[in-house]
């Protein structure tokens, strides 16, 4: 194969540090968290696009974390890539959530990639280099029908067609877009940001996740050399991890929120509710049923997280040995941390509220972001549809489906 001749990507980026291992990556996804904080709510409530915290964010190294060793990467566990994200997402989950295509892209790489792919890309990763998406697309049948296509032109291809829920897509360096041949078969072409016909639109108006610029891209007649083209549906058609790894790095954002809206209610509670006149206690904090609200959130929130460090290991070892049996092994335990974290991060969001009260809906303290944030996340793949894949799994031995969406 020949070098990649790609451009560079889209935006100028700041030399990111090296991480070296996990536990510097959660220290650092610590020390990130703490700075973006403060700023959560305001970004929320005037929907200020985070540019300048994700330049930071890159900065950290945190987007080279995934990367194999092999290659210069830290190549951390499943488990701390899961924990980092939902570190980031306690602070605020729309910064959070947007690597996660990122990653997901990464694993696709590292599958389906050839080595000189491999090399370039997972070293523009290193540098601090933010891969978007263009993946989905409004109006198809199914979230898994594309109308975009790419075409053969001489050394490389074309691309004709529009995305949207483009997380990510307005601050990335590099824009996959996933098309399909004339044939049906899928590619993802790695496309500078900065490429001719591609544009990026600022038309996501979702009432929660408000900074993650989930909206369109348009993709007029681009050219991408046949370096930068991926073999996509090929990571589905045979066992791979990429689905359950994209799949627990949802179930972390959603764990983050869960998160931050349990702590909010426990501050709020002590420090501005006040009790029901039925209960006879001088503090909010002593009202025994607004206690076993606490504790059923407790016990929710603690299982939630026990599922996601559970469901690490298997997909490492999903990625280490891939084969039908440690991929849908991998599967089925991210589903059941996806369909805990959906609870919880709506259990919690809500209950706050009610826990608050009425002073609790005030815009000065921002508490409706957390559910509006849960409602809108959790809406990325029914979760219906994972305890029926668990429970087929269990009972019948059904391997569960290989689309990246369970």
């Amino acid at each position: 194969m020949n070098a990649i001749v790609q451009p560079s990507g889209g935006l100028a980026s700041a030399a990111a540090r090296r991480i070296a291992d996990d536990r510097q990556a959660l220290d650092v996804a610590h020390e990130y968290a703490a700075r973006i904080a403060e700023g959560a709510a305001e970004r929320d409530r005037t929907r200020r696009l985070p540019y300048d915290e994700l330049d930071a964010y890159s900065a950290t190294g945190l987007w080279g974390i995934a990367v194999p060793r092999e290659f210069g990467g830290a190549a951390v566990s499943a488990a701390t890539l899961a924990e980092v994200t939902a570190i980031v997402s306690a602070a605020d989950p729309a910064i959070g959530q947007i690597p996660q295509n990122h990653f997901y892209m990464l694993e696709v790489l590292r599958v389906n990639g050839t080595r000189e792919q491999q090399r370039f890309y997972f070293e523009r990763a290193l540098a601090g280099e933010r891969f978007g998406n263009a993946l989905s697309e409004r109006g198809t049948k199914t979230v898994r029908d594309y109308r975009t296509t790419i075409e053969p032109d001489g050394p490389g291809f074309r691309l004709n067609g529009q995305k949207f829920y483009s997380t990510g897509a307005l601050f990335a360096h590099w824009i996959p877009i996933v098309a399909k041949d004339r044939n049906g078969v899928l590619y993802v072409a790695f496309v500078s940001a900065n490429a001719p016909g591609l544009s990026v639109d600022d038309d996501w108006s979702g009432f929660g996740q408000r900074t993650t610029g989930s909206g369109s891209t348009r993709i007029d007649n681009v050219y991408v050399d046949a370096s930068a083209v991926v073999p996509y549906g090929a990571a589905f058609d045979k066992p791979t991890a990429v689905g359950p790894l994209g799949q627990l790095i949802h179930a972390a954002v959603d764990l983050g929120i869960a998160r931050a809206a349990f702590d909010d209610a426990r501050r709020f509670v002590r420090e501005h509710a006040r009790p029901w006149v039925d209960a006879h206690v001088e503090r909010a904090s002593n009202d025994p049923l607004t206690l076993e609200i606490f504790g059923k959130l407790a016990v929710e929130l603690d299982a939630a997280e026990a599922l996601i460090e559970r469901a690490g290991p298997r997909v490492d070892a999903s990625i280490d040995d891939p084969n039908e049996r440690t991929v849908a092994a991998a599967s089925i335990a991210v589903a059941k941390a996806r369909a805990a974290t959906t609870g919880i991060a709506l259990a919690a969001s809500s209950r706050l509220l009610e826990l608050a009260g009425t002073s609790g809906v005030l815009a000065e303290h921002a508490l409706d972001r957390h559910w509006r944030n849960a409602r809108t996340h959790t809406l990325h793949d029914p979760v219906r549809w994972k305890y029926i894949a668990i429970a087929d799994y269990l009972v019948n031995d059904t391997l569960p489906p290989r689309h990246g969406a369970l």
